[in-house]
């Protein structure tokens, strides 16, 4: 029995002890708990405004992305107004734009008042203008990122037609390159056959050239080639072309012509220059050409003997005293 109560009496002291450390520690594990609590509030805030931002983020740059877009759509095209139908139609997917516009240099920029306005910069002029009214506040920035691709493009555009050029045209006269103008002949010579059209071939040669060269120098001779250039371009049809085929001598290709057009033709051109007061430097002269027609089909039916003839009735202009005009005469 007496053990029984001493057993007793240990339990009991060791269930108040146990109790009084538990007693003890439980405020400072309280407040662990609520800091911890308190971490992971934080922590779960952070978190919210992390994907908020990431959402937002997120959104960004998929609209940066579309710009991008744009501007790869853009870069398909080489022509101007393509390029600027493509920015216009794709602007509004996303920014918020009133009204915008593409100008020339010429453009009056009083009648775009309250416009924003970029201008296209080559070769260190102005030569267009970008203009746009009622952007919205948050959209500035990505409509000057989508302006400045679109002017990039249309750069690209504008030099790709300056290369063209440099390669159709002949640097000095400013006519269509020998490589060219054959090619252009033979693509006419092709259509003539197929639609059964006439097609004279001019061959034009500057009299006395290499007398002007030796006495005036070559500055003087070429400036000579390009006013009579220049001559020939004023007296031709849209549909004509001329090119200059070496030296001194041009060449023009008349589609639908017959042998007594092209003399007619050939006369207006001969005439036009005759008349001319070539200035060159301190010169101011006189310039006369020989001028030797071919015609498809009857002279030839194919470039390469249609050229020939036509050099052939020149010589005859030549010999018969130049500054005058003759068709091809088959023997």
């Amino acid at each position: 029995m007496l053990y029984l109560s001493s057993l007793f009496f240990l339990t009991l002291v060791l269930y108040f002890s146990i109790k009084a450390v538990i007693a003890k520690f439980e405020p400072k594990r309280s407040a662990e708990l609520k800091n911890l609590k308190f971490e992971f509030d934080k922590l779960d805030r952070i978190n919210q405004e992390l994907k908020e931002e990431n959402s937002l983020l997120d959104s960004e740059i998929t609209q940066i992305l579309g710009l991008y877009n744009i501007s790869k759509d853009m870069s398909r095209e080489l022509d101007e107004s393509k390029i600027f139908h493509i920015f216009k139609e794709r602007i509004n997917d996303y920014v918020s734009v009133k009204d915008c516009n593409f100008l020339d240099k010429e453009a009056d920029l009083k009648s775009y008042e309250g416009y924003v306005n970029f201008p296209l910069i080559i070769n260190n002029e102005i030569t267009g203008y970008l203009v746009a009214s009622n952007i919205a506040e948050k959209d500035k920035y990505r409509f000057q990122i989508l302006a400045q691709q679109f002017l990039i493009m249309v750069k690209r555009a504008f030099l790709y037609k300056n290369i063209l050029e440099l390669a159709f045209m002949d640097g000095l006269t400013q006519i269509f390159s020998r490589r060219h103008l054959l090619e252009r002949f033979k693509e006419e010579l092709k259509r003539s056959r197929k639609f059964k059209h006439n097609l004279s071939f001019l061959m034009v040669d500057i009299d006395k050239f290499k007398g002007f060269n030796d006495k005036y120098g070559h500055l003087v001779g070429d400036a000579i080639l390009r006013e009579v250039s220049k001559a020939v371009k004023d007296n031709i049809r849209q549909i004509d072309f001329a090119g200059r085929y070496g030296g001194e001598e041009l060449s023009i290709v008349l589609p639908e012509t017959d042998k007594e057009q092209a003399l007619l033709a050939a006369e207006r051109i001969r005439q036009a220059i005759e008349i001319r007061d070539v200035k060159a430097y301190d010169e101011e002269l006189k310039v006369t050409v020989s001028i030797g027609i071919a015609t498809f089909p009857g002279d030839a039916d194919d470039s390469d003997p249609l050229i020939e003839a036509a050099d052939k009735a020149l010589y005859l202009a030549k010999n018969a005293g130049r500054n005058r005009v003759c068709a091809y005469r088959p023997v």
